[in-house]
């Protein structure tokens, strides 16, 4: 099946499939996720779609089907797992967190996450640039700018009054 052909099938049989899952499922939600993976699968087999017995349909619709069962089953088994334990305790974030997570959304993408690993997750350097796929010196250099851009948003209000004076 060519891209096109592939683009073509999407289009024409996409809500129906999306409509026919709902009514298996009684989600919406679910019907339409699982349908948009059956896709993805679909796409990265096009090739053979066209060979497969029954209709490219039939082939999506029974694909969406597993992935909405296999989630089911993923999800009941953690709701099992959840119930088998005390709920856990969550305390209120602190002023100083919610000053942290503020400061850090002020960041570019990368010097937030080299932030984060370094300092919250308590990796080496070498781990975050193994993580992150960027050389060492590219880590420290992050994380550098990344401390300097935070500072001014992290100082304490006395200092902060002191300074306007």
């Amino acid at each position: 099946m060519s891209p096109e052909e592939f683009s073509d099938f999407y289009s024409a049989s996409f809500h129906r499939i999306v409509g026919q899952l709902y009514a298996m499922t009684g989600d919406h939600a679910e019907a339409q996720d699982a349908v948009q993976e059956a896709f993805v699968r679909a796409w990265a087999h096009r090739t053979r779609l066209d060979a497969t017995r029954g209709s490219p349909e039939a082939w999506v619709r029974t694909t969406a089907w597993n992935i909405a069962v296999s989630r089911w089953h993923r999800a009941r088994a953690g709701r099992r797992l959840l119930g088998s334990q005390p709920p856990p305790v969550v305390a209120e974030p602190s002023p100083d967190r919610v000053a942290l997570v503020a400061a850090l959304r002020r960041l570019p993408a990368e010097q937030r996450r080299a932030l984060v690993l370094y300092h919250l997750c308590d990796l080496s350097v070498a781990e975050v640039a193994a993580e992150t796929g960027v050389p060492p010196g590219t880590v420290k250099a992050r994380l550098a700018r990344g401390r300097a851009a935070l500072a001014p948003h992290l100082r304490q209000p006395a200092e902060t009054e002191r300074g306007g004076r």
